[in-house]
């Protein structure tokens, strides 16, 4: 059996912010924002982008792009962020809805920005389990962007979280755009470094802490946290796309695009150094930001529209989450496979 995406759909607000604006906010010099941080401008949500309505617009795409009916559609994931149009809600229902998905049932899964490769591996498993689930929708939104005080230093790895919405539709026995195999490293030592730390049942939300704006990102043990990623963030990156690789029967020699997470600008040059790929073979996000789980569809079509996917290439899409998460998926790419 073999499983394809038949498309995606990508929404980006018509907002942005820029790297001047960054500057500006965090007296960070403009400069830094552009070459280290790798910033020119992030789209930002405007009145009507909220998380689901943007991954409601997403699928809409993918779905007139595929030229899929979605009452064809048997099941619906949500892969946005939790921070959405209302709390404790199932955000896959109120998609299903919207799109017309009558037949369909549908779920919420989260792993931060490592959710789009987990819910592909745990989509394909579901496909290969289940003789009734024939097509699934992946979509969501994403704007924590909207957690981001720019003069808090601890959190300036985080000055590049933008807003969109993304959706893939994978297909069972789809000739085209195969996935391969899948490899995703958690890591619990990190697990309460990244966090809002007012608002859940530890501290509930008081109208002191939105006085102080403690509804905000932030990060508690920034020296620790900085000291333990070193050590490893990079490797498990590595690891994991490897690992992929290596399920899948290939190696890093064959890779021809790397999907990859916006992240600083030098890391994302050391992951393509280590993995011998040059600047062609991948899209740095540098006009996006990172949209959390939303990169590896965006890079996707910008590797499309750009001429950087062809038939027959292999191509690999990674991820990084705070948590910690990492995660990278095969895709052999294009049709006849």
């Amino acid at each position: 059996m073999t499983i394809g995406i038949v498309s995606t759909g990508v929404y980006l607000p018509d907002r942005t912010m820029t790297a001047e604006d960054i500057a500006t906010l965090s007296h960070i010099p403009v400069e830094v924002v552009k070459t280290k941080m790798g910033i020119t401008q992030k789209p930002i949500p405007g009145p009507n982008d909220h998380t689901v309505a943007m991954g409601i617009r997403a699928a809409e795409k993918a779905l007139q792009k595929g030229a899929v009916d979605p009452k064809t559609i048997d099941l619906v994931i949500y892969i946005g962020e939790e921070h959405k149009e209302y709390p404790l809600w199932t955000a896959a229902i109120k998609i299903q809805e919207e799109i017309g998905a009558y037949h369909a049932w549908g779920f919420d899964v989260a792993l931060r920005c490592g959710t789009t490769i987990m819910a592909i591996k745990v989509a394909r498993s579901l496909m290969e389990s289940d003789a009734t689930i024939n097509t699934v929708l992946l979509a969501g939104g994403y704007r924590n962007s909207d957690f981001i005080d720019y003069t808090n230093e601890r959190t300036r790895f985080m000055f590049n979280l933008g807003a969109g919405g993304a959706a893939m539709i994978l297909k069972k026995d789809h000739p085209e755009n195969i996935i391969l195999e899948a490899d995703i490293m958690t890591d619990g030592s990190f697990s309460e470094d990244v966090m809002v730390p007012v608002g859940g049942t530890i501290e509930p939300l008081t109208v002191e802490h939105l006085q102080k704006g403690l509804y905000r990102l932030d990060v508690l043990d920034p020296e620790g946290m900085k000291a333990r990623l070193e050590q490893k963030s990079m490797q498990n990156f590595l690891q994991v796309i490897r690992n992929a690789l290596l399920k899948s029967g290939y190696s890093e020699n064959d890779i021809d695009y790397l999907a990859i997470l916006h992240m600083k600008k030098s890391a994302h040059d050391f992951v393509l150094h280590e993995l011998g790929l040059t600047s062609e073979q991948s899209i740095y996000l540098s006009d996006y930001g990172h949209i959390g789980q939303m990169d590896q569809i965006i890079s996707l079509e910008l590797a499309q529209e750009s001429g950087k996917l062809k038939d027959g290439d292999l191509a690999v899409l990674v991820s990084a989450g705070i948590g910690y998460a990492w995660g990278a998926v095969a895709v052999k790419w294009g049709k006849g496979y």
